[in-house]
């Protein structure tokens, strides 16, 4: 890759630099590794820090509907306090830990649509430029691949994806905001409500896992949702039946829904045997919206938006 970026407040003539990623998808709680290129500038730069900033472009209810925005949720300090000679190439390595409640990007390889990415703040003789923005790729975990899965083979078909600026209550919810990923319901849940909604809230020794039915009322009935949550352990994925778990999941959903309930139910205890060439093949049938018809073009160009924009804004 070319050094992409002059540092902006200090015009022609300053130090440039890039942020290059390993090649391919982390998974949440992973490593995050790379290099940090630099290039001097025209003269002798002390520079006081190098900043990887985690940043997700979000979406906020209020009163007028929705609006949209950028938001950092995680910075790792990479390296500072060292002179960056004239014309000096130089590459800083990192490695950083993603936190577990980092929103997936892609299932199978294939796009969700989530605009998430690596920014590098460079700071140099008391001027800062966040002028680098590189997309990181986050792939499930494999409990979050697992319940995807199931849901795949259940008959739910992915519609889309978006992160919701805001808290989920009644969880240990850490970061500002959490990830959508919306389904459109099986045939034989179609009468029952009109997408469900599935949210991972994922940490070191599990995740909890949030449903939400949405049924959009007509002229004579009210709408309404409803949630359950459940948790899972990591180490319950290979001996866990997924398919039969996650059924008895949307099960309970709908009892919700039809008894106009709003309240979490809570699961913890898995038992039965593994499934996991047919959980692969789920996740696969799953993703097959992701890269199908008009989903698939509206993903790529926000997304690509999200990037592009930056980089405009860093060469202004």
């Amino acid at each position: 890759m070319v050094f992409k970026r002059l540092l902006g407040s200090l015009g022609v003539g300053g130090p440039s630099v890039d942020t290059v990623l390993d090649p391919g998808a982390v998974a949440p709680g992973g490593a995050v590794a790379g290099q940090v290129r630099l290039q001097g500038g025209h003269a002798d730069f002390t520079v006081e820090h190098i900043t990887l900033e985690l940043v997700a472009r979000v979406e906020a209810e209020h009163d007028d509907g929705e609006a949209e925005g950028v938001i950092a949720f995680h910075q790792h300090v990479v390296a500072g306090g060292f002179r960056l000679a004239e014309d000096e190439h130089r590459s800083v390595p990192f490695s950083f830990t993603l936190p577990w409640e980092t929103p997936i990007t892609e299932l199978y390889g294939q796009g969700l649509g989530i605009a998430l990415g690596v920014r590098t703040e460079l700071g140099v003789a008391g001027a800062r430029d966040k002028g680098d923005l590189d997309p990181l790729a986050v792939r499930p975990l494999p409990a979050q691949e697992a319940i995807l899965g199931a849901l795949g083979r259940l008959g739910f078909a992915f519609r889309s994806a978006d992160l919701e600026l805001g808290r989920i209550g009644g969880t240990a919810q850490q970061l500002p905001f959490y990830q959508e990923i919306e389904l459109a319901p099986a045939p034989q849940y179609a009468h029952q409500f009109d997408e469900i909604e599935v949210t991972f809230l994922a940490g070191a020794a599990g995740l909890d896992v949030v449903l939400e039915a949405d049924k959009r009322g007509g002229l004579l009935s009210g709408g309404h949702d409803a949630l359950t949550r459940y948790s899972v352990a990591h180490h319950d994925v290979e001996h866990t039946d997924w398919y039969a778990e996650v059924d008895g999941w949307i099960r309970a959903l709908v009892e919700h829904r039809a008894a106009g309930h709003g309240s979490y139910g809570h699961g913890g205890h898995h038992s039965g045997p593994g499934a996991g060439a047919a959980v692969a093949v789920g996740a696969a049938g799953l993703a097959v919206g992701v890269v199908g018809g008009m989903v698939a073009a509206e993903v790529v160009d926000e997304v690509g938006d999200f990037f592009e924009g930056d980089e405009e804004d860093g060469e202004e």
